[in-house]
């Protein structure tokens, strides 16, 4: 067991993490808040965060935090930037390092503290000036999270285990913010070898039932995908 000695610094700098939780709705991107009562930023919206206990690791401390803020639990994050402007927090000295993760919304159900006045599921085309530095965080968390698309097979966090084609370029369409050509897209997906297609279809409206698929794994893989 490692024995903890008091350093002799006189530094008074606090560790924060922050959670970056996006998830997919209706074909948006949306991203996870939390609302303060606290001054001085009573009313504002803020990512899920805190201060990291003394004993317990960054990655620890993001997960209990996401949970008892927003109950938000068992999920798969990782660390996205180390954010540590001076005057990033009006209370003092304090160095946060940032955690993102995909989910899917479904069946998920938020619940906050008493401590915080509320917490939800914000467009992320409509999100309004956060509390702290968050709003350039949670900016730069969705540019990694663009270029993590493109390059790797991450969009399976967002879908739930079976999903039809246009579910996936739908996925892809949100984040990116742009349309893609469906013929072209299908083509490329398919030739990665990411997906199985299963024995099973869903109809929807007038249209001919389409086809579901599967991601073969669900882990994180470097694949060149656009």
């Amino acid at each position: 067991m490692i024995k903890i000695i008091n350093h002799p610094s006189k530094q008074n700098i606090k560790i924060a993490v922050d959670n970056c939780i996006f998830t997919v709705i209706g074909r948006e991107l949306y991203i996870l808040l939390i609302q303060m009562k606290k001054k001085p930023f009573a009313g504002k919206w803020a990512l899920p965060g805190g201060l990291v206990g003394g004993k317990e690791t960054l990655s620890h401390a993001a997960s209990r935090i996401l949970e008892s803020q927003t109950a938000v639990k068992n999920i798969y994050s990782e660390q996205l930037f180390t954010f540590d402007r001076p005057d990033r927090d009006p209370r003092g000295r304090v160095v946060s390092i940032a955690y993102f993760a995909l989910v899917p919304f479904q069946n998920m159900v938020l619940k906050t503290s008493p401590k915080y006045s509320g917490v939800k599921w914000q467009k992320f085309s409509d999100l309004p000036k956060l509390a702290y530095d968050h709003s350039e965080i949670a900016l730069y968390a969705k540019q990694r999270l663009e270029w993590k698309m493109g390059y790797s097979n991450v969009a399976w966090s967002l879908l739930p285990d079976k999903f039809t084609l246009t579910e996936l370029r739908e996925i892809y369409e949100a984040i990116l913010e742009k349309k893609l050509d469906k013929k072209n897209f299908n083509k490329k997906i398919m030739s990665l070898g990411l997906l199985e297609k299963t024995k099973d279809v869903v109809a929807r409206g007038a249209h001919r039932p389409a086809a579901l698929y599967r991601f073969k794994s669900k882990k994180y893989k470097i694949v060149e995908v656009l």
